[in-house]
């Protein structure tokens, strides 16, 4: 592209003339949330950051390469010219420079409305600095002093600052959201911001400033209003198929339509993650690692944002097999047969019993294997598989509406508050108080809560059962990366998936790993070279 169109798009802004009046206010404000929407074929801000947040955590396992730049995103081997990347922060100082137009030619105390709007600008612009500097900016706790990304508070096009630090940027999204919680009162629906919102976000960004204090504040604000609610326990599988509008756990989403946002669905963001209808390349899987952790409690109603795709023989009926990763992370499926009333596969010639054990709520199957060790299997049906990947579909990114690849990217929602609060308390070592919570998030989930600390999992200490609980309850979200490295903790991917792939595959991310950030886009460098780019 031209150095014209990667500079920040100051000419896009609207002009003094189109701002006057209410309505010209509220038409511009509705610019600002479509460019951090972005469109229908998967290009914005949101769509972005969700690629860049979730692929490289260990909740996804993507079936074969491609030369489509997310793949480096997901293997850490990332790309300073990254189309993807590039697009995520091009369309994040767009929506920057068109708040800071909307913040710098309104006048606060005319209305009430006028003060929303005028709020809704601020939220939109501290939403954007907060998902910019943890892309491109190391974890907070890491040092506030690190380089952050330029805080553009003008819309004046010879204004082109260099790097903020991390500190000087969070503290730019604190004040903004403060300024937004102050003056917005109407309460609109969940696709726009509202104090509510505001005072959900403040929640997590004091979260990831360990304010633990603070964070469980404004959690309590958000829980107490009486506006939002938890879907029931059967409801829950259908968390993203409701329209947002009919959902009363979300507090702030970006709404996609049907009519205006749908473009046969292939380049949205479920589209990699299932086939549906036709719709949908379907390569990106949900991860062994993730399965496993939800299979521990197999009543587990998050399991359903799941869809295994079975195989079956030419009468339609599945076809039974138990499977197991090998020593090189590889998927090995071997059909079964019964004979006298137990289960059997066939290796080699040999036919091995599988046995049973049971381990809480979770039945555990095994074979013994010729050197008398216990090789734990799953006892299932036969899959469809893509390069020797089963196909775990993951649905939390479509289906709204019952339309394939339809979904409306979430902010935040009403279990988020929750999670928050739990994690905060685990920080203060307020064990009952994070165990109320997490409890809450796991009898909706349909499944058994901790009475105690005696309950929990060997070796796992209150923090360890909170951030497991986010992982499971927030997965597909935008929440796994950061909430691993911003907690100062590895990333583990030793489970199958292309980013084993090569001579030098990344088993494990520490936390402190230069790419546990992104590069600056080299586009943005050319035409700044004053931008310092990432080591």
């Amino acid at each position: 592209m031209s150095c014209e169109v990667e500079r920040f798009p100051y000419d896009s802004i609207a002009s003094e003339e189109l701002l006057s009046g209410e309505g010209g206010i509220a038409a511009a404000t509705l610019g600002n949330y479509a460019i951090l929407k972005g469109d229908a074929d998967g290009n914005g801000f949101a769509s972005q950051f969700h690629r860049i947040a979730e692929y490289p955590g260990d909740n996804v396992a993507l079936s074969g390469t491609t030369t489509d730049a997310l793949f480096f995103t997901y293997n850490y081997n990332n790309l300073a010219t990254s189309g993807r990347v590039n697009n995520f922060w091009t369309s994040g100082y767009q929506a920057i420079v068109g708040c800071n137009k909307m913040i710098a030619l309104t006048t606060e105390g005319e209305s009430e409305e006028t003060d929303q709007l005028i709020g809704e600008n601020y939220y939109l612009r501290a939403y954007a600095y907060f998902e910019l500097v943890n892309v491109f900016g190391r974890p907070y706790n890491q040092g506030r002093d690190n380089l952050g990304v330029p805080l553009k508070l003008s819309s004046q096009i010879d204004d082109l600052p260099d790097r903020n630090t991390v500190g000087e940027v969070y503290d730019q999204v604190l004040a903004d959201l403060l300024k937004a919680e102050s003056l917005m009162s109407v309460n609109k629906s969940n696709s726009y911001a509202t104090k509510e919102a505001a005072q959900a976000l403040l929640s997590r960004v004091y979260l990831y400033m360990e304010e633990n204090q603070k964070s469980i504040e404004y959690a309590n604000k958000v829980i107490s209003s009486g506006r939002y609610n938890l879907l029931s326990t059967d409801q829950l599988p259908d968390y993203t198929r409701l329209n947002p509008d009919d959902n009363p756990e979300t507090i702030f989403c970006f709404k996609f339509l049907e009519e205006s946002d749908y473009n046969h669905g292939y380049y949205t963001v479920g589209s990699l993650y299932a086939n549906i209808l036709g719709s949908g390349w379907g390569e990106m899987y949900a991860s062994s690692d993730f399965l496993n952790l939800l299979r521990k409690n197999p009543s587990d109603k998050r399991l359903e944002f799941i869809d295994p795709q079975y195989l079956t023989d030419d009468n339609g009926d599945r076809i039974p097999v138990v499977y197991w990763i090998n020593e090189n992370y590889q998927y090995v499926f071997k059909r079964t047969f019964e004979q006298g009333g137990k289960t059997y596969f066939s290796d080699n010639g040999t036919d091995y019993l599988v046995s049973d054990e049971e381990n809480g709520s979770q039945t555990l199957y095994f074979y013994t294997t010729t050197s008398g060790s216990k090789q734990y299997v799953i006892k299932d049906y036969d899959m469809v598989k893509r390069n020797g990947y089963p196909k775990f579909f993951i649905l939390k990114c479509s289906l709204q509406d019952d339309v394939p690849q339809l979904w409306s990217p979430v902010v935040s929602r009403l279990a988020e508050m929750y999670l928050n609060r739990a994690e905060a308390y685990a920080k203060l070592n307020q064990v009952g108080n994070a165990l109320d919570d997490v409890n809450v998030i796991r009898t909706r989930a349909g499944i058994a809560a901790y009475d105690d600390v005696s309950n929990f999992p060997d070796g796992m200490n209150i923090l360890d059962v909170v951030l497991q609980e986010r992982r499971m309850e927030l997965a597909y979200e935008g929440h796994r990366k950061f909430d691993v490295f911003r907690n100062g903790r590895t990333m583990n991917r030793r489970y199958p998936g292309t980013h084993l792939n090569g001579n030098n595959p990344r088993f494990e991310i520490p936390a402190s790993a230069n790419r546990v950030i992104e590069y600056i886009p080299e586009a943005q460098i050319n035409v700044q070279p004053s931008l310092i780019q990432n080591d």
